[in-house]
């Protein structure tokens, strides 16, 4: 189970983005020297541009696009919903289901999973 997943707002701590909140549209998980890394893109945040050659087959038209680029999950922070300040993400099983659910630490709120 991720600490972050897709739809959570979170606010960025460190990089060019610092400071700047937005939602998670998609959590990637990667490989690279046999350790996994993990790293999150978010709407609205870490746009640059990218050369798009043409390929009528698919229907692209070429010139220069706009694409939001991945941001390494250790750069972001959960939003509290409840206080709306950045907070840290923990586990525990929920005593009336008996699930392991997630939970903001600085209020205690369980997060919708």
């Amino acid at each position: 189970m991720n600490k972050l997943k897709s739809g959570d707002k979170v606010k960025v701590i460190a990089g060019k983005e610092s400071g700047k909140e937005g939602v998670i549209a998609k959590v990637i998980r990667s490989q690279k020297n046999g350790k996994s890394a993990l790293k999150v893109v978010i709407t609205g945040l870490n746009i640059s541009k990218k050369s798009q050659k043409p390929n009528p087959q698919l229907g692209i038209a070429g010139g220069i696009t706009l694409i939001e680029k991945p941001i390494d999950i250790s750069n972001v922070m959960l939003i509290d919903p409840k206080m709306n300040v950045p907070t840290r993400v923990g586990f525990k099983v929920d005593s009336k289901t008996g699930k392991k659910v997630r939970f903001a630490k600085k209020s205690g709120e369980i997060l919708n999973n």
